[in-house]
């Protein structure tokens, strides 16, 4: 059985709301705050009845603001009559046509969590009491909410002041038995669909349309469901960060807690807090150079036992002769004097080193955004607004009262900030990825993470290639629109918001930044494959005791007779020891799980295949949220 959110127009919450939006939730309106909804629209009545001059009830909107509506209608009085035969009063009229004339955006219909959010949002906003519409009418909303009838609004057409106006007209109009709608994943006339769905259409009272268009529904929820969206992401990318990092056998001190309180930023001490726990178990990262060896191509006789000879690479060390340690005495005396993978360097590149910080302060952008999400979701946000208890009024003007809330400003500012940090969170993530695959940064692991023995593979090149335009396509659309007001209605709304557009962009840029960030767990997974199997293959080498065979993978070793040979010798035994008296190597607890979610969706890539059902696969893992 679906949830059911009770709607006040004071408690909604972005949960609340994505379970509304993508969970099939059902709504019901709180019978209490109802009874402030049918005040208002009394309370219009009775203005309307004395003849109160009252702003989008007896005037036009816009710039018509000061175009009163009459007694009766002049087109009445041409020869013959009025062809047109309007139903209804010129005020029930107004409102019909307000929905009708802008229900005028174009481009592909709006997603359906889409919809279902829009129409939501606008019905806890209209149960403040505050706008005039009537009890009914908000019914008939809510109804057409829960049988499922899903308006067909198209994504653009809204510059977020005045409201959305041509969307919200949109999902209005088929309230009216007009427009189109979708019906059981059917599109057909929004009356047709009412019918299906056992609903009649509304005729529309005092300030019902402008209740009904006016505010800032879809930028609210583009922007809503953009957050859940990145909420996600920003997790996902912290798990790929951390794969990344295991895959590397990186080192763990710019993770630690009393780093990150010396600058407590919170996005970035969450991050790094996340980040500890995923790699928690991890017996990878933080181990001494000498003990990682590099990837060497494999050879028939790399091998000599059973179980090593299944391996698709061989290993192999450098020895650094005593000679070539002066002024690195103090080095060698911790570490031993062979270079295998690891760069003998304290820290790890940014990418890895600073992503706290970069993915942190792409959480303190998202969290900004919720802060003003959340406000706006129980928020009063249409025009003229509706005060029926205010005390000694001595004109209409100061019980309805003509604002600004439909302004989308405050929604438009907060997701350019989120637009601005999209592409950052996106570029790391490539940078990362980018990292594993070059042979001159990945610490020892194959190039493009394949074998390539024969010269004829190119394993995860390309995967590099995509992940980059991605990049890049995020960046260029990353500018921020709220800074490009065009003015509508003949300059009565001479500065807009637009950030219908802003939120609608960062919605549709979610897609691109959860490919990049699978694109960096897929190629991840095959990295980590090969760390662990050549840290394993080394250990299980030295396990056995022969430090020959160990010492048959190291490069640059002296003949036997040479003046170094005894030395070397007696340090391949230290790293022998070393190496037998580890245990297994493997990546933390965390990481490791969504390793084997991947494999086994996806297997280790031993030679050149297809790919692109790889890609589809982790792609749509992680749309479905799978990890």
């Amino acid at each position: 059985m679906s949830e059911t959110i009770r709607l006040d127009g004071r408690s909604l919450s972005r949960a609340q709301l994505v379970a509304v939006a993508r969970h099939g939730a059902k709504v019901e309106l709180d019978p209490g705050q109802l009874q402030h909804v049918q005040r208002a629209a009394d309370f219009l009545a009775e203005k309307v009845s004395c003849g109160e001059p009252t702003y989008g009830v007896t005037t036009g909107f816009g710039s018509n603001a000061d175009k009163l509506l009459g007694a009766h209608r002049v087109r009445d009085e041409l020869p013959g009559g009025n062809p047109h035969q309007p139903q209804g009063t010129l005020m029930e009229e107004l409102q019909h046509n307000l929905i009708t004339t802008h229900a005028v955006c174009v481009g592909k219909p709006f997603a359906a969590d889409v919809v279902r959010a829009m129409l939501a949002i606008r019905v806890n906003t209209l149960m403040r009491g505050h706008s005039g519409i009537r009890v009914e009418t908000l019914q008939a909303l809510a109804a057409m909410l829960n049988a499922g009838v899903v308006p067909v609004v198209p994504e653009k057409g809204s510059v977020g002041a005045s409201g959305d106006l041509a969307p919200l007209s949109h999902l209005a109009i088929v309230l009216l038995g007009g427009g189109e709608a979708f019906y059981r994943d059917e599109r057909m006339p929004g009356g047709e669909a009412l019918k299906r769905a056992g609903l009649e259409p509304v005729r529309l009272s005092f300030k019902e349309g402008l209740a009904l268009n006016n505010g800032t529904a879809q930028m609210l929820a583009t922007a809503t469901l953009a957050l859940d969206d990145l909420d996600y992401l920003l997790g996902l990318a912290d798990l790929a960060a951390a794969m990344t990092l295991d895959a590397f056998a990186g080192r763990s001190g710019a993770l630690r807690p009393e780093v990150h309180a010396l600058r407590p930023h919170p996005g970035q001490v969450d991050t790094a807090a996340h980040v500890r726990g995923l790699l928690q178990g991890s017996t990878l990262l933080d181990i001494p150079y000498h003990l990682v060896p590099r990837f060497k191509s494999w050879s028939a006789e790399a091998w000599t036992t059973p179980e090593d000879q299944a391996l698709s690479f061989d290993i192999g060390w450098d020895w650094v002769p005593a000679n070539q340690r002066h002024g690195r005495e103090a080095f060698y005396a911790r570490f031993l004097p062979f270079k295998g993978g690891k760069k003998h360097q304290p820290q790890d590149a940014y990418c890895l080193r600073c992503m706290p910080q970069v993915h942190g302060a792409v959480r303190d952008a998202w969290a900004q955004a919720c802060r003003v999400i959340d406000i706006e979701l129980n928020a009063v946000t249409d025009n003229p607004l509706i005060f029926p208890e205010a005390e000694n009024p001595q004109f209409i003007e100061d019980q309805v009262i003509s604002a600004g809330h439909f302004h989308g400003m405050p929604l438009a500012l907060a997701m350019s900030y989120v637009k601005a940090a999209i592409p950052v969170l996106a570029s790391i993530s490539e940078r990362r990825l980018n990292k594993l695959v070059d042979p001159a940064t990945n610490d020892g692991l194959p190039a493009f993470l394949t074998g390539n023995e024969d010269g004829t593979d190119s394993g995860f090149m390309i995967v590099q290639y995509t992940a980059a335009a991605l990049v890049n396509d995020l960046a260029t659309r990353a500018h921020p629109a709220s800074v490009y007001s065009v003015p509508t209605s003949a300059n009565a709304e001479d500065h807009v918001s637009m950030g219908a557009n802003e939120a609608r962009h960062v919605l549709g840029m979610m897609d691109d930044l959860g490919h990049v960030v699978a694109l960096e767990l897929y190629t991840a997974a095959q990295a980590l494959d090969f760390r662990q199997e050549m840290l394993n293959a080394a250990r299980r080498l030295a396990a056995r005791g022969d430090w020959q065979a160990l010492a048959e993978k190291v490069a640059n070793a002296p003949r036997e007779g040479h003046s170094h040979h005894a030395a070397f010798v007696d340090e391949v035994k230290t790293l022998t020891a070393a190496l037998a008296q580890v245990g297994d190597f493997h990546a933390g607890t965390s990481v490791r799980a969504a390793h084997e979610t991947l494999r086994r969706h996806i297997g280790f890539m031993h030679r050149d295949r297809a790919m692109d059902g790889d890609v589809r696969t982790v792609c749509e893992l992680v749309r479905q949220r799978v990890f």
